[in-house]
């Protein structure tokens, strides 16, 4: 069989929760930045006056978003099997993005609470712990789950893009575009560019609508994603749904190019080897 028509290894769950961990905590400390930017933007905030200000909260973030992108992948990976059914073949490229696109939104019970944690821990300067306790003190413990269909959808669309349609267009570049056929970095980049921006383009509405009722969890201006969507439009116009969107589309791509191309060495790896 040739190395075209060999069928690639399966990442096991545990594999998947390793490259899945370590590619979600080393892209969010190297991009914690946009992060913070994005978030100041969204809420109208000042920005950060000092390095470790700018820092702020990276603790909480990458100590959870390891463990979620490690949870999207090894559902992702669950899903993918589903689908083949116990054929030995890949999955087509609408395969790829739909279980890639579960797992997403799957993720999001657990993304949820840790970004509402992550932007009231900004607000108030207190660590994570600390954080939790006053939301749960002053707002109950349902407070925790605000804005978690928002971030379904978000979560949806952000991992289709970079388990499903960053690694498919990166593919068709090198099969099909004589320029990247000898260029895999470049082709990479480019996928990961191409999909993250459509991913931030697509979600970032829904984003800055999550950012907005977890920071005011008392309610007051902001009550649902449903209701603050258009009330910034009203407010600011379309522009207003996409505060922080040039720091967010930077750092979607990072993301995509970091995860996507540690996941497919850790797959050509196991492939070699097998």
């Amino acid at each position: 069989m040739s190395d075209q028509q060999k069928v690639r290894a399966q990442l096991s769950p545990l594999e998947n929760l390793g490259v899945g961990a370590v590619g979600g905590a080393l892209e969010t400390v190297i991009q914690m930045p946009l992060l913070t930017f994005k978030l100041c933007s969204q809420e109208g905030r000042a920005l950060p006056r000092s390095l470790p200000a700018w820092y702020r909260g990276v603790g909480v973030q990458a100590g959870t978003v390891a463990p979620i992108t490690a949870i999207q992948m090894m559902v992702n990976g669950f899903l993918g099997r589903l689908a083949l059914r116990g054929e030995q073949r890949e999955l087509t490229s609408v395969e790829t993005i739909c279980t890639a696109a579960g797992a997403g939104a799957l993720s999001a019970f657990v993304y949820s609470p840790v970004d509402l944690t992550t932007i009231q821990q900004q607000k108030l300067s207190m660590n994570p712990m600390q954080t939790v306790q006053h939301v749960v003190k002053e707002h109950g413990a349902m407070a925790m789950g605000r804005g978690i269909s928002a971030m379904m959808v978000r979560e949806a669309i952000y991992t289709a893009g970079y388990l499903g349609l960053a690694p498919v267009a990166t593919a068709t570049l090198s099969q099909q575009v004589d320029y990247f056929k000898d260029k895999p970095f470049a082709a990479g980049v480019t996928g990961a560019c191409f999909a993250g921006t459509l991913a931030a383009l697509l979600t970032h509405p829904v984003d800055t609508a999550k950012t907005c009722i977890q920071a005011d969890l008392t309610g007051v201006k902001w009550t649902s994603a449903r209701q603050a969507l258009p009330l910034l439009i009203k407010e600011g116009g379309i522009r207003s749904c996409y505060k922080g969107g040039a720091a967010r589309t930077l750092r979607l791509c990072g993301a995509f190019f970091i995860v996507m191309n540690l996941r497919e060495y850790a797959i050509d790896f196991k492939t070699a080897r097998e």
